[in-house]
C-alpha cells in the first residue's frame, strides 16, 4: 500500500513539474491522474489497489461512529430512566482476529464505546472478556460485536 501511495505521489509531482505549473490544482490533477494510472496497471503492482483499503478503513470508521452515537443515546437512556433497572455483567468475547495490532484494534473499539469496556485478554489470544453495563442477552452482544467491529477489522486488515 505505501508503495503505490508513493508511486502515485511521484506521478502527481513529475505532472506538476512537465506541465510547468506549480499549483495545487495542478498537484491534484497529476494525483488523480496517478490514481487512473495506478488503477489500470493494478495487475503489475504489488498488493491491491490501495484506494480499496483506504475505503475500508473509511468505512470502519463510519461504523465505529455510528456505533459510538447510537451507544451514547442507549446510555442516556439507561441513565434517565425513572427506574434504572442495569444488568451489568461481564462475558467473553471469543475472537478470531489473530495479529496483536488487530486485538488492540478491537479491545480499544470496544473500550472508546460508551457502556463497553475491555476487561482482559486469554493468554492464548482467543477470547477478549467484556464489562457491558447493561446486557440482555449475552449472545446477542457477542454476534453484534463480532457483525461490526471485528468484520470491518478483519476487511481492512486482509
Amino acid at each position: 500500500m505505501a508503495f503505490q501511495i508513493v508511486i502515485n505521489l511521484i506521478i502527481a509531482f513529475l505532472w506538476m513539474f512537465l506541465s510547468e505549473s506549480y499549483s495545487a490544482p495542478s498537484f491534484i490533477a497529476g494525483y488523480l491522474l496517478g490514481i487512473l494510472l495506478l488503477f489500470m496497471l493494478r495487475r503489475f503492482v504489488p498488493d491491491t489497489f490501495y484506494l480499496r483499503r483506504f475505503m475500508k478503513i473509511l468505512a470502519l470508521l463510519l461504523l465505529f461512529m455510528k456505533e459510538l452515537l447510537s451507544s451514547n443515546l442507549e446510555i442516556v437512556k439507561l441513565v434517565y430512566k425513572r427506574k434504572q433497572d442495569f444488568e451489568p455483567g461481564i462475558f467473553e468475547l471469543p475472537i478470531d482476529v489473530k495479529s496483536n495490532w488487530e486485538i488492540t484494534l478491537l479491545a480499544n473499539l470496544i473500550s472508546l464505546t460508551p457502556g463497553t469496556l475491555s476487561v482482559d485478554i486469554a493468554h492464548d489470544n482467543s477470547k477478549i472478556y467484556i464489562h457491558a453495563m447493561h446486557i440482555h442477552d449475552r449472545e446477542e452482544a457477542i454476534t453484534s460485536i463480532k457483525d461490526t467491529f471485528e468484520k470491518a477489522i478483519l476487511e481492512v486488515t486482509r
